[in-house]
C-alpha cells in the first residue's frame, strides 16, 4: 500500500534552508489541518521505519544502492490538490536535504500551488505510452530516463518529480514519453499544475540550491528538481 507523500529537500553540503518564522514551524507529530478559511500548512522530517520502510526495501531500494536505507527520511508535508482540498503527502529523501525540501513545500502551500498527488514511487518499470499516473515523488533507486546503466538523481535521494504529467520529460526531437503528456509540450500554455521559469516552484527550489530540468538544454525535464542539477 503506498504512502501519502510530500516533497522536502536540505543541500548536501548539510547548509539550512531559508528560515521562516517560529510560528511557521508545525511540529512533525502534529496531524493535517482541517479546512477552514486559512488551513494550516503541516510537516516535518521522521526517521523512515514502519510501512513507509517496508514500502521502500520492498519497492525502491536494494542492495547497490548509492544511499543506504538508514541515511533516508520521510518528509510530511501538507498540500493543495487540484480540486483545492488540502491533502497530507509524504516523500523518502536523503536526510541531508529533507528540511531544505520541507521548507519548499511550505512555500508551495503558502501559493497554493496544486499537486496532484504526492505519494511514495512505484517499483521502477518501462515506461507506459498510455499511461495517466501523475505523481510526485522523489526516491527510487533507478536508471536516469534515457540513460540505461546510469544512476537517477532519485537513486541518491536529492530529487523529486512534481505533477508529471503536467511538466514531462520532451526529448530534444519534441517527442514524450507518454501520449497524456503531449498537450503539455507548449509551455505558452498555462493550466493548473504546470511550472514555468521564475515561477514559485522553480524560486522556491533555487533558493535552496537546486536546479530545474525545465533549463537544461539538449531536452528538457520539466517536473524535475534536483541538488545536482542532474
Amino acid at each position: 500500500m503506498l504512502l501519502a507523500t510530500t516533497v522536502a529537500c536540505t543541500r548536501a553540503t548539510g547548509t539550512s534552508a531559508p528560515s521562516d518564522s517560529a510560528s511557521d514551524r508545525p511540529p512533525a507529530s502534529a496531524a493535517p489541518s482541517g479546512g477552514g478559511a486559512n488551513p494550516r500548512f503541516v510537516g516535518g522530517v521522521v526517521p523512515l521505519t514502519g510501512a513507509a520502510r517496508h514500502h521502500v526495501r520492498a519497492m525502491n531500494w536494494h542492495p547497490g544502492c548509492p544511499v543506504p536505507l538508514s541515511d533516508l527520511r520521510l518528509v510530511r508535508v501538507s498540500y493543495w490538490n487540484f480540486d483545492g482540498d488540502v491533502r497530507q503527502g509524504a516523500l523518502v529523501l536523503n536526510r541531508k536535504v529533507g528540511r531544505d525540501v520541507l521548507w519548499v513545500f511550505r512555500r508551495l502551500f503558502r501559493a497554493r500551488f496544486p499537486i496532484h498527488r504526492i505519494d511514495l514511487a512505484p517499483r521502477p518499470h518501462p515506461i507506459d505510452w498510455d499511461s495517466t499516473r501523475n505523481l510526485s515523488s522523489s526516491f527510487n533507486c533507478r536508471d536516469a530516463t534515457g540513460a540505461p546503466g546510469v544512476l537517477s538523481e532519485h537513486s541518491y535521494g536529492w530529487a523529486v518529480d512534481i505533477n508529471p504529467l503536467q511538466n514531462p520529460y520532451v526529448r530534444s526531437d519534441g517527442s514524450v514519453l507518454r501520449a497524456a503528456a503531449k498537450p503539455y509540450r507548449d509551455r505558452s500554455r498555462h493550466r493548473p499544475g504546470m511550472i514555468y521559469d521564475n515561477d514559485v516552484v522553480v524560486r522556491s527550489f533555487a533558493r535552496i540550491g537546486w536546479e530545474w530540468g525545465g533549463d537544461w538544454h539538449s531536452l528538457k525535464d520539466y517536473m524535475h528538481f534536483s541538488l545536482t542539477g542532474r
